[in-house]
């Protein structure tokens, strides 16, 4: 298990992690450090993955919360653990509860980690190109700084996610993000096939990331389609029956 780390959220009070396929114990498709519930994978074999990942970062299977994500700019304020089957719905959350880490799976969308190390506030966003344009990076900055964080201190990190050389889209996707703001057409570049774009997904959201005047953004530049990560788009390509899930996560050391 070698998680990606991104040096501006590197600090004496938080600990996170990009982590990829490695590690772990499931196997077929979902091998290795498959992390999603939500997939068909076996229950006890996620578990076990998890149980890794919350050991690395110095915590327990049950203090690492994931959502149940919907691709939505719903941000959550967690006061509190949750169980298995009970994960509340939305893409974000934020807390400043310590050593609770907060996960994002994710399997081609982005993953963004925040941390405002001197307020003592973390946050995460599952961040699809729905959660994207809907606002879900601004929802979880407006979420830490209620938390007492300030955007001067806050910083974020986006994880590995789809390249744009790896994501097709058709007309309809383009049009939808230029009718919102012209500006975003520079996101998209044409496709071999006619009237088709690939689509700038890490790009656009360090864009959005960039307009909130946080004190850094920093993008890893790691494609999920292309690395040793689990894709939804690769695994579709390839007609497999499901797909597994990465996990990044973020957490106040205790």
């Amino acid at each position: 298990m070698k998680p990606l780390l991104a040096p501006t959220l590197t600090g004496n009070g938080v600990v996170h992690g990009f982590l990829g396929r490695q590690g772990g114990v499931s196997r077929g498709i979902f091998a290795s450090l498959n992390c999603g519930h939500g997939s068909s994978d076996d229950t006890q074999a996620v578990s076990e993955n998890r149980s890794r990942v919350a050991a690395w970062l110095g915590t327990t299977e049950e203090r690492v919360l994931t959502l149940y994500q919907i691709h939505s700019a719903d941000a959550l304020h967690v006061t509190s653990t949750w169980v298995r089957g009970q994960s509340p719905k939305a893409d974000a959350m934020a807390t400043t509860m310590r050593g609770v880490a907060l996960g994002v799976l994710a399997a081609d969308c982005a993953p963004i980690l925040f941390a405002d190390e001197k307020a003592g506030v973390i946050g995460c966003a599952h961040s699809g190109w729905k959660g994207a344009i809907g606002g879900v990076a601004e929802a979880v900055v407006a979420l830490m700084e209620k938390l007492g964080a300030s955007r001067e201190n806050i910083r974020a990190a986006v994880g590995p996610c789809i390249s744009q050389r790896s994501y097709e889209v058709g007309p309809e996707f383009q049009e939808r993000f230029v009718a919102q703001d012209a500006a975003n057409a520079r996101f998209f570049v044409a496709s071999d096939r006619e009237a088709h774009y690939r689509f700038d997904l890490p790009g656009y959201v360090s864009a959005r990331l960039g307009r909130l005047n946080i004190a850094s953004v920093e993008v890893l530049n790691v494609c999920t389609y292309e690395g040793e990560y689990f894709s939804f788009r690769r695994a579709t390509h390839r007609g497999e029956s499901d797909y597994g899930r990465n996990i990044s996560a973020v957490m106040l050391k205790p």
